[in-house]
């Protein structure tokens, strides 16, 4: 129960500031919506592409125990996975990665990969580069 409450802090207190542009935002402020493709898998966008001109995206993602992302491919971004609570495996080409609080991922463009959450679920910082949305 303390690695949610801590991903819930992060996402209820966390907060996004872009000095330049005088840009802040409260993550508490943004809802989760469903992943179009995988049930039991939320998606809260921090910064997307609109604020970046495209250069980068950032993105909390829930994946409720024992749900997945299924594999798939980012054919022109780089994914940075940080896992902030819950337990799970990612399945990097082929490779398996033992997902727990304090790993951080990267994960070339175009190489297939899978995220599957323990019991306890997995909560993942996710950053791409460009933007994927």
């Amino acid at each position: 129960m303390e690695f949610k409450n801590l991903f819930e802090s992060f996402n209820q207190n966390g907060k996004l500031v872009l000095s330049d542009k005088l840009f802040s935002l409260r993550f508490g402020e943004l809802c989760f919506n469903e992943h179009p493709d995988f049930e039991g898998v939320f998606l809260k966008h921090i910064i997307t592409s609109k604020q970046t001109n495209g250069m980068f995206s950032y993105h909390l993602v829930k994946i409720e125990p024992n749900k997945k992302i299924g594999e798939h491919i980012h054919k022109n971004q780089f994914e940075t996975h940080e896992i902030i609570a819950g337990n799970g495996v990612c399945v990097n080409n082929g490779t398996e990665i033992i997902y727990r609080p304090g790993i951080i991922s990267i994960l070339e463009k175009n190489t297939p990969h899978k995220i599957i959450a323990g019991d306890n679920g997995l909560y993942i910082f996710a950053k791409f580069i460009p933007a994927l949305c």
